[in-house]
């Protein structure tokens, strides 16, 4: 296994990755991620769309709660698909990277249905140990490489991948920075795929919702508005195709997690934040804009 460096300065840059790297580094035995992971081997960090098995919540006592988790996962897992379905036919052997990779489930994901190689990038050294040693296991570990880097200033070369996919790890940094980085090291043409949740602007002003202070606070994120997601994204030269807003659909989820004894707190303020649409969860899928000589050629 790869050693990973300790926490350099090109890496984590200012006083508030620091904060968030601490944060992560500090999880090392989360129970809400690592005892799903268990299951199946799939360890995710992002959340669900979609509706559960409403028996599993009438189940007997003893059974009740592992059943919870069951089903927790098979959601967690199955919300990848928004990710798959944004990639579209990715051909095998497409390069693609994934900004803020965990301890791995989505790229894991992405490779064992597509075939593609994919690169993650995190500063998280726990994740990073964790998830590459799960590339070992999995033998993959040519095609799914894990690096200590920023998202957002990453090591790659210019044009270096097909594809990039972000999930649910976009409110952690500056949308024009992180979208400029994606952009560059995207071919022309080439795809990104943004799974994320997001202030409504049209529900409240800047730093009014209580729903999303809290989260904020929670997990040491910066919650964006939605219209700062496209703002961004056209500044950087990505051009959104297909934007999908499943908030209704995000609402089952924390329903569901709110029921388990492995709950954290941050239930309600997201169940509060989607049921009165001051929150959103939208997937965005946007190509890199060609010049007019590629368009030509």
């Amino acid at each position: 296994m790869t050693p990973v460096p300790s926490r350099s300065r090109d890496v984590v840059r200012d006083d508030y990755e620091n904060q968030l790297n601490d944060h992560w580094e500090d999880k090392q035995n989360d129970p809400i991620n690592l005892l799903l992971g268990k299951m199946d081997g799939l360890y995710h960090h992002h959340y669900a769309v979609g509706d559960f098995d409403r028996s599993v919540l009438t189940a007997p006592p003893d059974r009740r709660q592992q059943l919870i988790l069951n089903e927790m996962h098979r959601m967690e897992s199955e919300q990848v698909d928004l990710i798959l379905d944004g990639l579209g036919d990715a051909p095998p052997g497409a390069r693609l990277l994934d900004a803020g990779s965990g301890r791995g489930g989505t790229s894991f994901m992405i490779h064992d249905r597509l075939g593609c190689h994919v690169d993650g990038v995190n500063f998280c050294e726990h994740h990073l140990a964790f998830s590459r040693k799960l590339a070992q296991q999995r033998g993959c570990a040519d095609n799914v490489r894990f690096h200590y880097a920023n998202m957002v200033s990453t090591p790659f070369a210019d044009a270096s991948f097909r594809y990039v996919v972000t999930n649910e790890t976009t409110m952690y940094v500056d949308l024009f920075e992180a979208f400029t980085e994606f952009a560059r090291l995207l071919q022309p043409g080439g795809r990104y795929v943004l799974v994320t949740w997001c202030e409504n602007d049209a529900a409240a002003a800047p730093g009014t919702s209580p729903e999303i202070n809290a989260i904020d606070t929670h997990y040491v994120s910066r919650i964006h508005r939605r219209s700062t997601y496209f703002r961004a994204l056209a500044a950087s030269g990505l051009v959104p195709s297909t934007v999908r807003d499943l908030t209704r659909e995000a609402i089952p989820y924390w329903e569901l997690r709110s029921c388990s004894a492995l709950s954290t707190g941050v239930e309600q303020p997201f169940l509060d934040g989607y049921r009165r649409n001051r929150l959103n969860y939208l997937v965005v899928v946007a190509e890199k804009a060609r010049t007019k000589k590629q368009t030509a050629s």
